[in-house]
């Protein structure tokens, strides 16, 4: 046995929680091959599956609760945040709150297996003010269905695991270069996706201060507010004379907006 390996089976336990709990409260960590290893070891004797899967929920329960408490204090504030230190800032906020607003508690139940809704569906559950004695029992089922799925995927298939895992350290160096090497490719490829996106938004975008001279200066514009509902509810006040109503519902309200003057949209 290799002393990564030894030194894993001897600490994994406590690794195991605190990796998940860090993971799950926002570092960049990737849980999801620990999991498969812990799976792999319960397979192959090393660590007890029951506890293998208790630990990462009770991780996930609890930076969840965290992540509630702050969504229901500190409001959509936390979830732009998250969002922002998102690979696709610009949809996150959108997507999540869709997926909330149609799903519910149901959301939690897979909010781990989306990317963007793990981290938020906590804090919007917050912010919807959902009770506790609620969110709780949905949380921690959609945290067992993750971390068993995971787990249970790497203890039925421990022999072929622990064959790759071989062959991994064979590798050695070699293979964290080649890992590394894939995941900056895939940063500086989302990266110069976003700004090709905000370039060409950059052209039809006005600032507030730009609006407010055009207000002030009585221009004859239209103002359309495309908030989504749960923003509207924490934050009601809109702009004097504009239109509220959800983006889906523009073909409906088609006839409200004018095709005689300057239409300016504002969002999140």
């Amino acid at each position: 046995m290799s002393p990564w390996v030894e030194f894993l089976v001897r600490h994994s336990y406590p690794i195991l929680f605190f990796w998940v709990l860090v993971e799950q409260l926002g570092l960049p960590l990737p849980g999801l091959p620990l999991l498969l290893a812990a799976g792999a070891l319960a397979g192959a004797g090393h660590l007890n599956l029951a506890v293998a899967v208790t630990l990462p929920v009770l991780a996930c329960v609890c930076s969840d609760f965290l992540w509630f408490q702050v969504g229901r204090h500190r409001g959509n504030a936390v979830l732009g945040w998250i969002c922002r230190i998102s690979l696709e800032p610009d949809s996150c906020v959108r997507r999540t709150e869709d997926t909330f607003m149609r799903h519910g508690a149901k959301s939690l139940l897979i909010s781990k297996f989306v990317p963007g809704l793990n981290l938020a569906a906590a804090p919007l559950a917050g912010i919807f003010r959902m009770r506790i004695r609620r969110f709780l029992p949905f949380d921690a089922l959609g945290a067992f269905f993750w971390a068993g799925g995971y787990i249970g995927l790497g203890f039925a298939f421990s022999k072929q695991l622990e064959t790759i895992g071989l062959y991994a350290l064979r590798l050695g160096e070699s293979l964290l270069v080649l890992l590394v090497g894939c995941l900056a490719a895939y940063l500086v490829w989302k990266y110069f996706q976003r700004q090709k996106f905000l370039r060409e938004l950059r052209i039809a975008r006005i600032t507030p201060e730009e609006l407010k001279k055009r207000l002030d200066a009585g221009e004859d514009i239209q103002i359309v507010d495309l908030r989504h509902a749960i923003d509207f509810a924490a934050d009601p006040k809109t702009v004097p004379g504009a239109l509220h109503f959800d983006p889906k519902e523009i073909e409906q309200h088609q006839e409200l907006i004018s095709r005689e003057r300057d239409v300016i949209l504002y969002c999140t």
